[in-house]
């Protein structure tokens, strides 16, 4: 494992061979090292990763994850990635081999996490822990990492907020009032409340997505801005490809927005602004009217929860959401569901009631009650002989013995 030193920069750099994974001899040449220590350190790492070792470096690791990943995944999620690894993970694990990554050291990192003061969500600190429970999988499945430091440390946070925030009609209609004076905010705010899209959905919309004469929204692409950059992609899941019935209003709503816009072309954007506007724009109203502020994204809860009190169930709930499984509509919004067991047992009640009506208790004392529709009752109780014959059985009677019980 040699390392040379360049003469004239002073600076040293390695230079060696190596075999790829297609089994071709192949040479690798890094410059700029400052000490021949580095410039081993370099070649050194760089073998290992190659050679599948789990004796590599986190961050060789990270790259290895990053380099597969980026061939599967959409474009924002690789961007979410990143940005959580080189900011929450790689700062503490990044220089230290993989296969010495203990449960201790995860605890210590989940604990700088909980305890650093920026007051993270549960969500969010589950989320930044996902992402390292990721990588140390990819590396047990595909680098023969024997051990699980993931596993034996558990979890931090929680996969859903303890309380959701959303909107009731009421008050949906008064934060309304506030943003009227600006027609394509009060637009963008209605498409939200009335539809549950969500706000990447609702931003990727073009003229052509809407079916006036059907009534329908064509939901099949979603928005997102990074570094400055305007991005479309395809939607969340398989199942969040959908077209979403609107209302008579709404769909006279946009239709006068539509031939309002000047010269709009079937593919240009219905709202070209930002996911930063319309959090401005929330603010806006909240400040006038007095509504509390909720999230962009719990405008979505706040259609869930009015179609809920209408009494739509979870199946047409979770088809209009573009959820991929009816479960992920339930384990959501299942504290919404609850109060309307007592609507069904009161259901239930009537429907009982109209079907069987209860007989009224008779007056007076029972043993004189005649029965109805009788003329004639007997004076005398019939004797045996008084009874007509009974048919005998054909054939021979065997008898059956008899067992004495001990």
């Amino acid at each position: 494992m040699p390392a040379f030193k360049d003469k004239k920069s002073g600076k040293w750099f390695a230079k060696f061979y190596y075999r790829d994974w297609q089994g071709n001899n192949r040479q690798e040449w890094k410059r700029g090292f400052a000490t021949k220590k580095e410039a081993l350190a370099y070649e050194r790492e760089f073998l290992e990763k190659q050679s599948n070792n789990p004796d590599m470096t986190f961050q060789s690791l990270w790259e290895l994850y990053l380099e597969d990943m980026t061939a599967r995944l959409k474009f924002s999620t690789i961007q979410t990635k990143k940005h959580i690894c080189e900011t929450k993970i790689l700062p503490f694990f990044g220089n230290k081999a993989v296969n010495e990554i203990k449960a201790s050291d995860i605890r210590r990192w989940q604990n700088t996490l909980i305890n650093s003061g920026k007051n993270y969500s549960e969500t969010y600190l589950k989320t930044i822990n996902n992402q390292l429970v990721a990588v140390i999988n990819y590396a047990r499945r595909y680098y023969d990492l024997n051990t699980n430091p993931c596993g034996q440390a558990g979890s931090i946070g929680k996969s859903r907020a303890e309380e959701m925030q959303y909107w009731t009609l009421e008050e949906y209609l008064a934060f309304r009032e506030g943003i009227k004076d600006k027609i394509f905010s009060y637009l963008c705010f209605e498409v939200l409340y009335w539809t549950g899209v969500r706000e990447g959905e609702l931003l990727a919309l073009t003229a052509a997505d809407i079916d006036l004469e059907g009534k329908m929204i064509d939901v099949n692409k979603t928005y997102s801005r990074l570094h400055g950059e305007d991005i479309i992609t395809t939607p969340k899941t398989r199942k969040s490809r959908r077209k979403v019935p609107i209302p008579d209003f709404l769909c006279e709503e946009l239709k006068g927005y539509i031939h309002a816009k000047y010269c709009l072309q079937p593919t240009d954007r219905l709202f070209p602004y930002t996911k930063s506007f319309l959090s401005h724009e929330m603010i806006r109203g909240c400040k006038k009217t007095g509504v509390k502020k909720i999230r962009i994204h719990d405008i979505r809860h706040s259609h869930a929860s009015l179609l809920i009190n209408q009494g739509c169930d979870a199946l047409i709930l979770a088809d209009r959401l573009g959820h991929e499984k009816v479960s992920t509509t339930l384990n959501t919004y299942s504290h919404l569901f609850p109060h309307k067991q007592q609507s069904l047992v009161e259901s239930l009640e009537s429907l009982g009631a109209a079907a069987q009506p209860a007989p009224e208790p008779p007056d007076g004392d029972l043993s004189l009650i005649t029965l109805s529709g009788i003329d004639d009752i007997p004076d005398t109780v019939p004797t045996p002989a008084m009874l007509p014959e009974k048919e005998k059985a054909p054939g021979k009677v065997i008898p059956m013995p008899i067992r004495k019980v001990m």
